[in-house]
C-alpha cells in the first residue's frame, strides 16, 4: 500500500510564532483603523476652557505695568486681600538703597526655623538594599532547587519595585519628620 502525500508546504523558515505576530499585528491595525473611521476617540484630549464661560473666578491674574521709574514690571495681582501689595513692599528698595531686611512675617514675628529629618526613611531604604543583597547573594549560592530560586527572585522583585518606588526625593519629602 503506497500514500501519496499532496500538499504545498513552505519552508521558507518562517515560523509559526513569527506568523502569528505578524497576524495579530495587521489585526491589531484594522481595529485602531475602524476606531479611527467610526468617530471614536480613544483617549480624552485636554481642551482649554477660559474661566468666563467655565464661570469659575481666576485665582490670580498677571498685568504688565510700570514702576515708579516708569520701567515695565509685571505684576499678580492675588484674589488674596492685600497679597500683592505686601509682595511689592518687600521687592521695593528702602530710601539707601538696600533692601529692607525682613527676619519674619508682616506682622514682626521673627521667622521660625524648621529642621526636616530623612534619618528614618534612610534606615528604611538601607534595609531594603541590604535584603536585596542578601537576596542576590541566596540565589547566587542556591543550587539545584529551582522552585526555591524561583521564590526568592519573585521576592527580588518585590524588593526591587519597592526600593524604585521609595529612593527618590518625593518620597523622602513626603516621609520625612519636620520638628520647629
Amino acid at each position: 500500500m503506497a500514500m501519496q502525500i499532496q500538499g504545498n508546504y513552505d519552508h521558507s523558515g518562517v515560523d509559526y510564532a513569527e506568523r502569528v505576530k505578524e497576524k495579530q499585528a495587521a489585526e491589531r491595525a484594522e481595529k485602531a483603523a475602524e476606531e479611527k473611521n467610526s468617530g471614536r476617540l480613544s483617549e480624552p484630549k485636554d481642551e482649554y476652557v477660559s474661566s468666563e464661560k467655565s464661570g469659575q473666578k481666576p485665582t490670580g491674574l498677571y498685568r504688565l505695568g510700570q514702576d515708579e521709574k516708569g520701567n515695565r514690571k509685571l505684576f499678580f495681582d492675588d484674589p488674596k486681600a492685600g497679597y500683592a501689595k505686601e509682595q511689592e513692599k518687600r521687592s521695593e528698595k528702602s530710601e539707601d538703597g538696600k533692601a529692607p531686611k525682613v527676619g519674619g512675617d508682616s506682622q514682626g514675628k521673627p521667622a521660625e526655623k524648621c529642621v526636616t529629618n530623612t534619618d528614618k526613611v534612610d534606615r528604611e531604604l538601607k534595609k531594603l538594599k541590604e535584603k536585596k543583597q542578601q537576596l542576590e547573594q541566596q540565589i547566587q549560592s542556591a543550587s539545584g532547587d529551582e522552585k526555591k530560586i524561583r521564590e526568592m527572585e519573585k521576592k527580588l522583585a518585590q524588593v526591587e519595585n519597592e526600593l524604585s518606588q521609595k529612593d527618590n526625593d518625593t518620597y523622602r519629602r513626603q516621609n520625612a519628620s519636620v520638628s520647629e
